[in-house]
Formats: structure tokens, C-alpha cells, sequence
């Protein structure tokens, strides 16, 4: 089972990725001040950055562990339910999202796996 403590390990391993409690409830991570990934201590589900294409297939491959950010949802973020994800996709969500997020030159610092 994923938790937030691997979400949150997962973000500040990235470049420049920082963590800040907003509204005092949710925790955001994010890239020179801008948010890639969302979530809260004790919860069991994290908002992530996509693309819209990525959100439909994400949905589309699994509607129960995939569904569309509250709000966000609109812009391609995707809700991920930690208890049902494969550790390895949201590794790779995360560095996705943090490429989405942070400008292009710092963007292109980040290797893949």
C-alpha cells in the first residue's frame, strides 16, 4: 500500500521540488512555487498533474483507482487512489508532473528512469 510518506518522498526527490502546507489542510508539492501533486496527512488519495489525453487513459485503464480532480479536473489532473496504484505509474505520474510544472531548461535537467 502506497501512503502519502511515498508521494512525498517521490516529489522532493525531483529538482527544486518543495513541499508546503496550503489552506492548513493540503499539503502541495511543488516547482519554483508552482503546484504538480496534491494531498493531505492521512489520506488515501493524491491529485496529480496530467495532461488531458493521459487523464482519459488513466480512466479509461482503471476507473477505480483513476478519476478526475475536484476542480482541477478540467485541466487533465487526475486523482489517484494510493491504496489501488502501482507504485512504478505514480513514480512515473509524479516525474511527469513535475515536468509539466517546472520551466523548460530545469525541466530538461531531469533524466528519465
Amino acid at each position: 500500500m502506497t501512503s502519502l510518506d511515498d508521494v512525498r518522498a517521490l516529489a522532493v526527490s525531483l529538482p527544486e521540488a518543495e513541499e508546503r502546507l496550503t489552506w492548513e489542510t493540503d499539503v502541495t508539492f511543488r516547482v519554483r512555487d508552482k503546484v504538480f501533486a496534491i494531498g493531505g496527512e492521512g489520506a488515501t488519495k493524491v491529485s496529480i498533474k496530467a495532461g488531458l489525453e493521459s487523464q482519459a487513459e488513466l480512466i479509461e485503464m482503471d476507473p477505480e483507482t483513476f478519476t478526475k480532480s475536484a476542480y482541477v479536473g478540467r485541466f487533465g489532473w487526475v486523482t489517484v487512489d494510493l491504496d489501488r496504484v502501482d507504485p512504478a505509474l505514480l513514480a512515473s505520474l509524479m516525474r511527469e508532473a513535475w515536468r509539466r510544472t517546472a520551466p523548460k531548461r530545469l525541466a530538461a535537467t531531469l533524466e528519465d528512469a
